[in-house]
């Protein structure tokens, strides 16, 4: 497990996430959201596509096309894009933020391993914001990642944000984990553990958490809207695509190896390489060491 004073390194995970991918209907309504409400920068745009991060590095990219249908929440895909803070006080000073602009939050937990706060997109795309535990607080007396949902203590958290306010998402900030939705949560696991090589970290009732080196989860999996749910129609909004950085190209050559066993098709191109989980949603795979 990898940690810098007591909190987890992602740099140092094997696999992490890079950028999520959501195919929308109203470009300008979608980007705008992200930008005013979580802070996003708009690092490039045509009247098809937007593509925001912080500073140079690109966290969301949003493809447009009016005639897709409505996202379901029944269909696999998307539960939560979570964005990761740097600190308590950011997440603090992004709840104060949030509550002056009188934003409408869905949810508010404590996790263990970690503080997050909920809402939606004008699509409906789900989104967590949250900020890490110290690693030796997720863990029980056997040394175990253990999760749970609490209430979060929102005025402890208030607490903590200093004199400084929100100004806009932090240059340390990143996508933390992506949590989806999918038909059956063992047919999750043999593509996101047995091909990608994830451990899973935690077996929730309905749900999968998948970690790299160690962490809480980067990927997670659940069936509470979606239990059977087949694979998602390619005109559908909502989630498109999770790009993965892994830390060498030994890593995507594993798991190559590993999806050629199982009999799965695999696209490269100069994006990356594309394996397809059982419900379609596709994951890029790229190396740092490129």
């Amino acid at each position: 497990m990898t940690m810098t004073s007591d909190f987890f390194d992602m740099s140092t995970a094997p696999l992490r996430v890079g950028k999520v991918h959501l195919k929308v209907r109203d470009l300008d309504t979608v980007s705008s959201f992200y930008q005013q409400v979580l802070g996003l920068g708009k690092i490039a745009s045509s009247d098809r596509q937007a593509v925001l991060g912080v500073g140079k590095t690109p966290l969301l990219v949003l493809d447009a096309d009016p005639a897709l249908t409505a996202n379901d929440r029944r269909q696999a895909g998307l539960f939560h894009t979570a964005f990761l803070l740097p600190s308590r006080a950011d997440l603090a000073r992004w709840l104060g933020y949030v509550a002056d602009q009188r934003l409408r939050l869905q949810g508010a937990s404590d996790h263990i391993v970690s503080e997050a706060l909920y809402l939606a997109d004008p699509e409906g795309n789900g989104i967590e914001v949250y900020v890490d535990r110290p690693v030796p607080q997720w863990l029980d007396a056997g040394g175990h990642i253990q999760m749970s949902t609490d209430p979060l203590d929102v005025q402890d958290l208030l607490s903590t944000a200093g004199t400084s306010v929100w100004s806009g998402f932090p240059e340390a900030g990143s996508i933390g984990h992506v949590h989806m939705q999918v038909g059956n949560t063992a047919e999750a696991d043999r593509f996101y553990r047995d091909v990608l090589g994830f451990a899973v970290t935690v077996d929730y009732p309905g749900a999968s958490f998948y970690g790299s080196g160690g962490y809480h989860h980067q990927l997670a999996g659940n069936i509470w809207n979606s239990r059977g749910a087949s694979q998602r129609p390619q005109n559908m909004a909502g989630l498109d695509r999770v790009d993965l950085v892994a830390k060498d190209a030994g890593e995507i050559a594993a798991i190559l190896a590993r999806a050629e066993k199982a009999g799965l098709d695999v696209t490269k191109n100069a994006e990356g390489t594309t394996l397809r989980d059982p419900w379609g949603t596709a994951i890029t795979l790229t190396s740092e060491d490129n």
